[in-house]
């Protein structure tokens, strides 16, 4: 076994997930949430990042070319959800975030804050490089360990306090809001792009 291999589908996976840089954006969604709920909601979203993530390297290519829906598309969709939910949390001062409990495992936490465009289209490009069980192993290591980093964010709440944690996940939300529009323009610009081609 190649251990080289195995480490160069990693780290691009681990980059596109951005465990890390999802703590704040994890902490402004489910503030106010009890810590028994929260973990259930991690439990669910990464079951669920899993599923997308392994079914899209499967019938991903075959789907979007059967919907007529581009890689572009997605990302342009995929910015524009995130777009919202920053916004609506931006100007919200409640103590809970508006998304709904119910559905937040899935939207916005697996699907696209946990596997997005970017795990997406590069999980393919991966798959293409180094084959299905690197790809396989990077994927499912990537968010089994977003899965314990999520986990581990009360802790960092505990040492922020509750005006450092709210401050946090504000400057957290307007960073999503940038990247939501940098996933916005490049989806356009892609677009745009095959159009003058």
């Amino acid at each position: 076994m190649n251990l080289s291999v195995y480490f160069l589908a990693f780290v691009p996976i681990f980059v596109a997930v951005d465990a890390l840089g999802m703590i704040p954006i994890f902490m402004s969604l489910t503030r106010g949430i009890p810590k028994e709920k929260k973990a259930q909601l991690i439990r669910h979203s990464i079951l669920t990042a899993l599923l997308v993530a392994i079914a899209f390297l499967w019938v991903g290519k075959f789907v979007f070319l059967w919907l007529g829906v581009t890689i572009s598309d997605f990302l342009l969709a995929g910015g524009a959800i995130l777009f919202i939910i920053s916004i609506r949390d931006l100007l919200s001062y409640d103590q809970k975030s508006e998304v709904p409990e119910k559905t937040m495992g899935v939207v916005p936490l697996a699907v696209p804050l946990i596997v997005g465009p970017a795990v997406l289209t590069t999980s393919l490009i991966i798959l293409n490089s180094f084959g299905v069980t690197p790809t396989l192993f990077s994927i499912v290591s990537n968010i089994l360990l977003c899965g314990l980093i999520l986990h581990l964010s009360d802790r960092l709440l505990k040492f922020l306090g509750e005006t450092g944690a709210h401050t946090l996940s504000k400057i957290s939300n307007l960073l999503l809001a940038a990247i939501a529009v940098m996933l916005m323009r490049r989806g356009l610009q892609e677009i745009l792009a095959g159009w003058l081609r």
